[in-house]
């Protein structure tokens, strides 16, 4: 069974998003490059996300679910009558995502460990 594994939240201001989420749940937000901010949201169990710049007016926050195979889960997506908006992409040392879109037009994003990803 998959479950979600991460999460992205776009904001078109990074100090006001940061307040509003630390000062709400108390969740720890660090820069982790120019352009992304982590999020630490509790205790061992939790989930994390991150943080970035909105890249276009209707951007949405994104769950990843995580799965043993992007590949065979982006192909399970169209076979059930989703579709995959942005194929299998590396994330360098980390593993795969592809992003997708469910039968009721919300998108998802799969995400596969693979720590020797490039």
């Amino acid at each position: 069974m998959s479950t979600i594994v991460h999460f992205e939240i776009p904001v078109d201001d990074v100090e006001r998003a940061k307040k509003f989420y630390t000062e709400l749940f108390g969740w720890e937000i660090k820069e982790m490059s120019m352009d992304y901010w982590l999020i630490t949201t509790g205790g061992e169990d939790s989930v994390g996300g991150g943080m970035m710049k909105r890249q276009h007016p209707q951007q949405q926050i994104m769950d990843y679910m995580g799965v043993s195979s992007v590949d065979e889960s982006a192909a399970k997506v169209e076979n059930l009558g989703g579709k995959v908006l942005a194929p299998k992409t590396p994330v360098p040392g980390m593993g795969y995502f592809a992003v997708c879109l469910d039968t009721e037009n919300n998108s998802f994003a799969l995400w596969e460990d693979d720590e020797n990803a490039k």
